[in-house]
């Protein structure tokens, strides 16, 4: 053999060991059952991609799996004081309707502030209109 040939093969064993060695990390190898465990766990709940569409079972067909129970990014406390607020206000839904406590009672909940104004500016406009005579402008006798 000559020496290219020679050079070449070294090339790639070393990286052939060399990408082993990387995959190997430092992160201790699985055991059998812990795979095993892992594909049960993936079996059941649809993580497993079939077929030439790269889209797992439980994409396909959600139906026939639970849902993915996301990690939590607020507390406790927080959630419940968040309940609270809404309770407070109304806004949570009447039984199985869409509509919320507040659209179905409004009177026993103060009124949303849904233009994105503060109170003072709402008294400042409205302070405004009635010193300009706009306010009982739609009132024409």
């Amino acid at each position: 053999m000559t020496r290219t040939h020679t050079a070449t093969l070294a090339l790639a064993f070393s990286a052939l060991f060399a990408g082993q060695a990387m995959a190997a990390g430092t992160a201790a190898p699985l055991t059998r059952d812990q795979v095993k465990a892992e594909l049960a766990e993936a079996v059941r709940t649809g993580n497993v991609v079939t077929g030439e569409s790269s889209a797992r079972l439980n994409e396909q067909f959600p139906q026939l799996y639970p849902q993915q129970q996301a990690d939590a990014t607020v507390t406790r406390a927080q959630v419940q004081a968040e309940l609270a607020e809404a309770i407070r206000t109304g806004n949570v839904l009447v039984g199985e309707s869409s509509a919320k406590l507040n659209e179905v009672l409004p009177q026993n909940y103060a009124r949303q502030n849904v233009a994105g104004k503060s109170r003072e500016q709402v008294h400042a406009e409205l302070a405004e209109a009635a010193a300009s005579g706009q306010l009982y402008r739609h009132i024409e006798a």
